[in-house]
């Protein structure tokens, strides 16, 4: 164990109250995500997502949140992906923000849908070239013999596609559509703040978490 047992924090900067925290938990996550902006937070839109396939093994990887309303929280990737492949088989997820600085943790829970092909669509069209010539040239968690492989594939899909490809069928957003909430705010001595709000018939139930 040694010096890392000795590694320890003390959060300091605010904590999060239930009697002044908004009955919707989107409101919440939209000022928090605004503050991590204003205060240039290292990719506040950075989030890890938590899958589980079909042996029932969890996997997680970092995505980048790209939007998000009262639907739920949007991102885009390969759909033949190992992520890709864990959601066909079973449409539930966990995301989870951690804005260090900020002394913040927000996850999210809730069940997962493909958007719809014109949302991926001009999401495709608003990357940068090299980005979406990307998503023609990567097989994405598949094993390849080395980066000359892919550099390889770029070229081909850039001779193939020239300046406007089109999007790939195997290339698209996801949706999670959140049942489960939880926002945690550091604070002395462990005993951190932690709301968590649920839905349920329709209304979320916001109640305090021990930490």
């Amino acid at each position: 164990m040694g010096w890392l047992a000795d590694m320890r924090k003390s959060y300091e900067r605010g904590g999060l109250d239930e009697e002044e925290a908004p009955i919707d938990p989107l409101s919440l996550f939209r000022t928090w995500f605004d503050e991590a902006l204003a205060e240039q937070v290292l990719e506040p839109n950075a989030m890890t997502l938590a899958t589980v396939g079909a042996d029932g093994r969890p996997s997680t990887r970092v995505v980048l949140i790209k939007s998000y309303d009262e639907r739920g929280l949007v991102w885009f990737t390969n759909y033949e992906s190992r992520k890709g492949r864990e959601l066909a088989e079973h449409p539930w997820a966990a995301l989870q923000f951690h804005w260090v600085s900020q002394e913040r943790v927000v996850r999210v829970e809730g069940r997962v849908q493909r958007v719809d092909a014109a949302e991926s669509d001009a999401y495709y069209a608003s990357r940068p070239l090299d980005s979406r010539l990307g998503a023609w040239a990567s097989p994405q968690s598949q094993v390849i013999g080395g980066r000359s492989v892919l550099v390889a594939a770029a070229a081909k899909a850039a001779a193939q596609h020239g300046l406007h490809p089109a999007r790939p069928p195997h290339w698209g957003g996801y949706r999670l559509q959140p049942d489960a909430w939880e926002f945690w705010a550091g604070r002395p001595s462990r005993l951190h703040d932690r709301l968590r709000y649920r839905l349920v018939a329709g209304h979320w139930v916001r109640e305090r978490l021990a930490p």
